[in-house]
């Protein structure tokens, strides 16, 4: 499978996964959980839709290694940091480090990200 059209399929993954926050938190009115909503849907459906679709129109950035490292980095690093996060709203203080290591992730995949766009994205000749 592509490489675009993989992290669109894992986006929606995450939407799914936000939009159910949402709703539970809506049903309980209880919204210790928002930190985790906010995050999923901009870091999982939101940013991840975006770098899938520039993935599939500009497949020589699609094709470096750095988009693979992204894939990698960023989808390891917002489950991890969101775990984190759960445990943290909720008063856990020891995972105050997952969370941190989960989010360094993501921020190392998002700049590898940023690197390959601005090196392999480039107008049509």
């Amino acid at each position: 499978m592509k490489m675009g059209v993989k992290l669109i399929k894992i986006s929606v993954v995450y939407f799914v996964i936000g939009v159910c926050i949402g709703l539970g938190m809506s049903m309980t009115h209880s919204f210790a959980l928002t930190p985790v909503h906010v995050h999923i849907n901009l870091l999982g459906w939101t940013a991840l839709t975006l770098a899938g679709i520039i993935y599939h129109l500009f497949p020589q950035a699609a094709a470096a290694k750095w988009a693979k490292v992204h894939f990698w980095l960023h989808n390891i690093g917002l489950p991890v940091m969101m775990i984190g996060l759960i445990f943290v709203v909720y008063g856990n203080e020891a995972f105050v480090p997952v969370t941190a290591i989960g989010g360094v992730l993501v921020v190392i995949g998002v700049i590898l990200f940023a690197i390959n766009v601005l090196k392999n994205v480039r107008a049509s000749s």
